[in-house]
């Protein structure tokens, strides 16, 4: 059965992007596999993959580069190989999740935490896990959030400090820190890729289980891509008409929407070094609840 349009629109555009096989792996480890026991046939990362046509070489070479850059380790069982998460990725995965799961933070103390890195090693060591939890750089080796987010194993060697961003000052350092007008703008870009699915879906023109995953992976492979470069600023610092709340609501719209039959189809098509993947917990059920 063909695509539906709405999807087939989405995916077309995936594809005159560059290559982002591998993002998109990572994706579907965190969103879906974690879940799950944390562990993975090839072959069930391969039949997802098909139905993007994106060929088995290309897969197989970005399971490879991942696994050379720590992020998985292979086990081999007969001629099948398995992957799974290593155990130095869980923090960033489990900060990421947070943040791109959980509602934001409802109060706000009026402080935010500053990192000083000294060394140029730490700097680059640390760059990514930090991005990934929220934290902006206004400067070389100094990084801010706001005061309780957590702080990446990778940046535990730097200075930790709290200030205000309540006078004119503050507010300059925000602004050199995060990108907001382009953040607005990809979260803009979001809303008018997947509106159309939610139009599908309120239509109850349903999807079968295999659209239902590929639209839920694609989704919040595209919302991550935005959400973790969203500090998730107080709203009285952020600017007027801010758009990241009616995202996330989207989002979790169709989220929960697709959950059921998505699911679905990794009951019968994922599996792990032992057989079936395991059920998810029930945390899975409290993505996007507010």
């Amino acid at each position: 059965m063909p695509q539906p349009a709405a999807l087939s629109r989405i995916v077309a555009q995936l594809k005159r992007e560059p290559s982002r096989t591998g993002s998109i792996v990572v994706t579907v480890f965190g969103d879906a596999i974690v879940p799950r026991g944390g562990s993975v046939w090839l072959g069930t990362l391969l039949e997802f993959f098909h139905g993007l046509d994106v060929d088995a070489t290309v897969v197989r070479t970005a399971m490879s580069r991942l696994t050379a850059d720590g992020w998985f380790e292979r086990e081999k069982v007969g001629r099948k190989s398995f992957y799974r998460l290593v155990e130095s990725g869980r923090q960033i995965f489990d900060i990421a999740t947070r943040h791109i799961y959980d509602p934001p933070p409802s109060e706000w103390t009026g402080r935010f935490e500053l990192l000083l890195i000294e060394s140029a090693e730490h700097r680059d060591a640390a760059r990514e896990a930090l991005k990934s939890a929220g934290f902006g750089s206004p400067l070389p080796g100094v990084w801010v959030a706001p005061s309780g987010a957590p702080v990446p194993q990778e940046a535990a060697t730097a200075i930790r400090l709290e200030v205000s961003a309540e006078d004119e000052s503050g507010r300059r350092l925000l602004g050199a820190s995060w990108p907001l007008e382009r953040i607005a703008d990809a979260y803009q870009t979001f809303m008018k890729t997947f509106d159309p699915l939610r139009g599908l879906i309120e239509r109850e023109q349903g999807l079968g289980d295999a659209d239902a995953f590929t639209a839920r992976i694609l989704l919040i492979h595209q919302y991550r891509r935005v959400v973790l470069r969203d500090p998730l600023l107080p709203i009285a610092l952020l600017p007027k008409d801010w758009p990241g709340g009616t995202a996330r609501q989207l989002c979790g719209d169709i989220y929960r929407a697709l959950l059921p039959q998505s699911e679905q189809w990794l009951d019968r098509h994922g599996s792990n070094e032992t057989g079936r993947l395991p059920k998810a917990g029930a945390d899975l059920s409290l993505r996007f609840r507010d």
